[in-house]
């Protein structure tokens, strides 16, 4: 760690995925610092969820509004149910997909241990077990909660790479634990279970059909919810961005234009396009949720002012994908 007097970091390690490795990267969360890690997901930037300093860090490095909560990662549901009320349903949810890329928000415990700044002030709390085995050793060797959002600036694209991490945060975190490429590459779906039928606030890692056979009823969709106050993580209007605009279901490329495409179709000029990528030239929406952001960056870097976005069907994890894209290409 750094001079205790001072909130920024001198550098950012790369920590390797080993067992000295984890040990460094527990030791500083536990001293309130914060380390990006490898979920199932996306990188998480962590921090010590029952430290309001730490997770104020979290806000200061990301550039993030903070009436946004946070999810608070757990080794395992016992210790996730220590922190709020698990109605049938969540048990249900819990059972059928922890650990993995799934977060409840539930009612928080009155004795929960995740702070208030973490929670946004809400009743709530969101609550995951993340599936990456090295998540979980570093879980277990905190032992304490860890708030996560996804380790970039605040509405750009998420990371799923060590090197995502360090282009938008190096010198404003700590430590990086290099577990190399994550394997779902969106974020995890949200459920809200704060009594009556679950809301399904976010899509992500796992499908609505996914969840609708666990459950044996289709999620609701969230409540029209405060824009300036999101009830759960991941709910901003304008996220996930690059920094250009981004333009939907393309029937035509412009020239200079950047294009994702998807599966074998090509939009009218394409040709045209200043760089191009395909999330999956199979069409298979796994393959293209694993690609998704490291493409988005990858055409931001190209320089082009637009990157157009070919028709993806909203299928399964498709509907997750066009999630994400619809968030990136929202107002700014």
């Amino acid at each position: 760690m750094n001079d205790p007097g001072s909130t920024v970091p001198a550098a950012t390690r790369r920590l390797a995925p080993d067992a000295d490795g984890l040990a460094q990267a527990a030791a500083i969360l536990r001293a309130g610092g914060l380390v990006a890690f490898p979920t199932e997901t996306v990188y998480g930037l962590g921090a010590d969820a029952t430290d309001p300093a730490a997770v104020a860090r979290i806000f200061a490095a990301k550039d993030r509004p903070r009436f946004n909560p946070l999810i608070a990662h757990l080794p395992d549901a016992d210790a996730a149910r220590a922190e709020g009320a698990f109605d049938a349903h969540a048990r249900r949810l819990a059972e059928a997909f922890w650990p993995g890329p799934l977060t409840l928000v539930v009612p928080a415990h009155p004795g929960t241990r995740i702070c208030d700044l973490a929670r946004a002030g809400l009743p709530s709390v969101a609550l995951r077990v993340p599936g990456h085995p090295l998540a979980q050793a570093l879980l277990d060797a905190v032992a304490r909660p860890v708030a996560a959002p996804s380790a970039n600036r605040s509405g750009r694209v998420s990371p799923t790479r060590a090197e995502h991490v360090l282009d938008d945060l190096a010198g404003r975190i700590e430590a990086v634990l290099d577990g190399g490429g994550t394997p779902v590459g969106v974020e995890s779906t949200v459920v809200a279970c704060l009594g009556g039928p679950p809301r399904l606030l976010r899509p992500g890692g796992i499908t609505r059909a996914a969840l609708r056979d666990a459950l044996g009823l289709d999620p609701a969709n969230p409540d029209a919810a405060d824009p300036d106050r999101p009830a759960g993580p991941g709910m901003l209007a304008s996220h996930y961005a690059p920094r250009a605009r981004v333009r939907l279901d393309a029937e035509h490329v412009e020239p200079g234009e950047a294009l994702l495409l998807f599966g074998a179709g090509r939009p009218e000029g394409h040709e045209r396009a200043r760089a191009a990528l395909n999330l999956s030239p199979a069409g298979d929406p796994a393959e293209a949720a694993a690609r998704l952001f490291g493409a988005l960056r990858e055409l931001d870097a190209s320089g082009a002012a637009t990157i157009a976005v070919a028709p993806i069907p909203a299928e399964g994890l498709g509907e997750a994908i066009r999630d994400r894209l619809a968030r990136a290409a929202a107002p700014r």
